[in-house]
């Protein structure tokens, strides 16, 4: 009798442990999500109120014990974790305590401002993108860098980057800070030096390269070279879209007259030389085309009047007018006048 009550007794315990460890009991839909975000500073309790908010867990109670059991409480890692519909205990608690998080990418381009480009890092990671934006407004901090507030978005290059989750602000500005380094190569080190510019003012110019040719990529190392070419020779760059930056109307499809006089360092029809920063955060490819400029004698360039995306190109200033009426005319007719 006494060995039949063991022996229940011990069926009994085996089968609860069987319960609590290695029964399913983890139900993930693809409604649910297949992710679970533990959260920098997260307790067990925190662990606990997402998983039965989010009803991941069939039996908060055994994944309590089981975590207790493995000392989990005691071992929280914040991060990103691809969860199995399925999974037991055992495999959650074990999934959770490795840090085994899944990495996520992070990609942005065509960016004009500061503010869109932390927005869109902030919907990928946790930090927030106030967090993001007082650093790169924080001159001490950029500075350390070797940028100041007006370059500082010089320092991003375009590309899908991968990231854990968790990321902080900090660690953000840090990789991107590694991708600069690995990006400005000893060879566009040398170019840029050719061209008697530095890597920021490169980046600048790309900046504005990009601007005045969104659409034709294969015509950026020309608009490029008349670029350099009205540097060298101390005229004014004379570009829209350094107008439009300083307006902060992104909207605007015709710069006025009246538009080129606003008082402004990025105003290029004011001041000479290149602004104090870019106009936006140009790609790799607008980058390359200003360090492979396209060498040739045009000084002039208008946007043709078919909106095909592509130039006119003149070294002569009458020619120049000559497409520039072309063109507005053109703008009128499609009724474009701001």
């Amino acid at each position: 009798m006494t060995l039949a009550i063991l022996l229940v007794s011990a069926l009994y315990t085996g089968y609860d442990l069987y319960q609590k460890v290695l029964h399913n009991n983890v139900v993930v839909s693809e409604d649910q999500g297949q992710y679970l975000y533990v959260s920098t500073g997260s307790d067990f309790d925190d662990v606990c109120s997402t998983l039965t908010a989010r009803g991941i867990v069939k039996n908060i109670n055994t994944f309590r014990w089981v975590a207790e059991k493995k000392n989990y409480v005691n071992r929280i890692l914040p991060g990103k974790y691809r969860i199995k519909d399925g999974m037991n205990n055992n495999q959650l608690i074990n999934l959770l305590r490795s840090g085994d998080q899944e990495v996520v990418n992070v990609s942005f381009q065509n960016l004009r401002t500061l503010e869109q480009l932390s927005g869109t890092v902030a919907k990928n990671l946790e930090t927030d993108s106030s967090s993001i934006m007082s650093l790169l407004t924080n001159a001490s901090y950029i500075g350390k860098y070797g940028f100041n507030t007006f370059e500082v978005m010089s320092m991003f290059l375009p590309n899908t980057y991968e990231f854990y989750w968790n990321t902080s602000a900090e660690e953000f500005f840090e990789r991107m800070a590694q991708e600069y380094k690995k990006f400005w190569n000893e060879t566009r080190i040398q170019k840029a030096r050719s061209m008697n510019l530095s890597q920021t003012e490169v980046t600048i110019l790309a900046s504005i390269v990009q601007a005045e040719q969104t659409i034709r990529p294969d015509e950026r190392a020309r608009v490029a070279g008349l670029y350099v070419n009205r540097l060298k020779k101390g005229m004014r760059l004379e570009s829209d879209p350094t107008v439009i930056f300083a307006l902060n109307d992104f909207t605007v499809k015709r710069v006025l007259n009246v538009d080129r006089n606003i008082d402004s360092p990025y105003n290029t029809y004011q001041h000479k030389g290149l602004p104090p920063g870019p106009i936006n955060i140009p790609d790799i490819s607008s980058i390359n085309a200003v360090l492979n400029y396209e060498k040739h004698n045009f000084i002039f360039m208008c946007a043709k009047e078919d909106f095909s995306g592509y130039h006119y190109f003149s070294n002569s200033y009458r020619e120049h007018t000559l497409y520039a009426q072309r063109y507005r005319n053109e703008l009128n007719k499609r009724k474009i006048y701001r």
